[in-house]
């Protein structure tokens, strides 16, 4: 692996914000452990110096000097992990002017809304995909306890063709060189992923500079994922060697196949459609009657999501994301997505959705042998539900108390 940021070797004499992680237990609770469809109805969790210590039934529950906390009537599972999401992005304005116009202190004042945010709503780890240079910042705070934050993944700046998809607010590069030199500037500045927008209306890059960015994150012992809408495209980035696909859309048999076959998977991101087909909330958002009326016709004829559709049913791996930060996005916007995946038949239940945005999600982040799911020897990324979201996934509005590696993020 490559050299750490420079921020990394300043020595931190004490955290800004440093959160205690008691040795707690969650008694009473409805347990869902997102190790398959596994539901301990009266049970509870040991957490201690950060990790998970048991999950096991309230009859296995010995005399304890610990902090015990009653969880009656309550869901407890793993936190959330949104593995698609913008921080610099407030949901509400223009991407593009904020882009161009928002001046640096102001990216960070959203970032830092927007992690407290999702905190709230039970997300405890962002893998945000990029504006400009703001995650890079967004990341350091947390991990130098200056902010409190969730866990956070962070690409720097989405590298694309010079004049690509989004030039406003990512790394253009032109040839080979550039494309080598834009992957090692992401990296250098604390990258844990490069992502690549490999289309808009027509498909980006030339084959040299695909082989070359791809070639360059994988040597740099990173991943890298790829915005990718259409079938033709997700083929070719596939084809080139990505390891996870952005967004998806419509795939031929043949495509559906080949991200089988190479294990690759797809972060779907249904909440722009979803928030902005709903007129009375979108209007509040300036969203033109034009585009209400086009969402409201997507979702309701689905037919543009019959290739994800396919995807799932075939067996490639789809995790949770919402775009957080798109118009109408805010990032507290959980249950719409999640609920919108077992509607169209991507998620056959709600705790199958429920494991996109844990133990899915942590697998397609290389992270699931210490996230995603609550077992002994884990994380203590933990969250708790007023009510059930098995039975109604609203209940994920009624959040009460986060936990980051034992850490209380949120809650009384």
């Amino acid at each position: 692996m490559p050299e750490a940021p420079a921020w990394r070797f300043e020595k931190i004499i004490k955290p800004m914000f440093d959160i205690p992680s008691p040795h707690r237990i969650l008694s009473n609770a409805r347990l869902l452990t997102c190790r398959g469809d596994e539901v301990i109805e009266n049970g509870y969790i040991e957490i201690k110096d950060g990790v998970i210590e048991a999950v096991a039934n309230m009859s296995e529950l010995d005399e304890t000097s610990a902090e015990v906390i009653d969880c009656r009537g309550k869901t407890v599972m793993p936190g959330l992990i949104n593995s698609h999401a913008h921080l610099a992005w407030d949901g509400v304005h223009d991407l593009a002017r904020q882009s161009l116009d928002d001046p640096p202190e102001i990216s960070a004042y959203k970032c830092a809304g927007n992690m407290l945010k999702s905190l709230r709503a039970g997300i405890t780890l962002v893998r945000d995909l990029g504006m400009n240079q703001s995650n890079f910042f967004a990341k350091r705070a947390v991990e130098q306890g200056i902010f409190p934050g969730p866990r956070l993944l962070i690409v720097g700046e989405a590298i694309i063709q010079t004049g690509g998809h989004t030039f406003w607010c990512c790394r253009e590069a032109s040839g080979a060189d550039e494309m080598r030199r834009a992957v090692r500037d992401q990296i250098k500045g604390g990258a844990d992923l490069i992502k690549i927008m490999g289309s808009h209306d027509t498909i980006e890059f030339t084959d040299e500079e695909l082989r070359a960015v791809i070639d360059e994150t994988h040597r740099m012992g990173a991943a890298i994922t790829a915005h990718a809408t259409f079938d033709s495209v997700i083929r070719r980035v596939a084809e080139f060697g990505v390891d996870v696909i952005e967004h998806g859309g419509d795939m031929s048999a043949e495509t559906i196949q080949l991200l089988r076959d190479k294990d690759i998977p797809i972060v779907s991101t249904f909440a722009p459609l979803v928030m902005q087909a709903q007129a009375e909330v979108a209007r509040r958002y300036d969203i033109p009657e034009w585009k209400i009326a086009e969402r409201q016709a997507a979702v309701a004829s689905r037919e543009r999501f019959t290739g994800l559709v396919k995807a799932a049913q075939a067996g490639v791996a789809i995790a949770f994301g919402t775009d957080a930060g798109s118009p109408v996005v805010g990032h507290d916007v959980v249950a719409p997505e999640l609920k919108f995946m077992v509607e169209l038949g991507v998620k056959r239940d709600n705790y199958d959705a429920l494991r996109s945005a844990t133990i899915v999600a942590a697998q397609v982040n290389n992270l699931d042998d210490m996230l995603g799911s609550l077992e002994a020897g884990k994380a203590a990324d933990v969250i708790v539900i007023d009510g059930d979201p098995l039975a109604d996934l609203e209940a994920l509005e009624r959040v009460e108390a986060v936990y980051i590696a034992g850490k209380q993020m949120t809650g009384a």
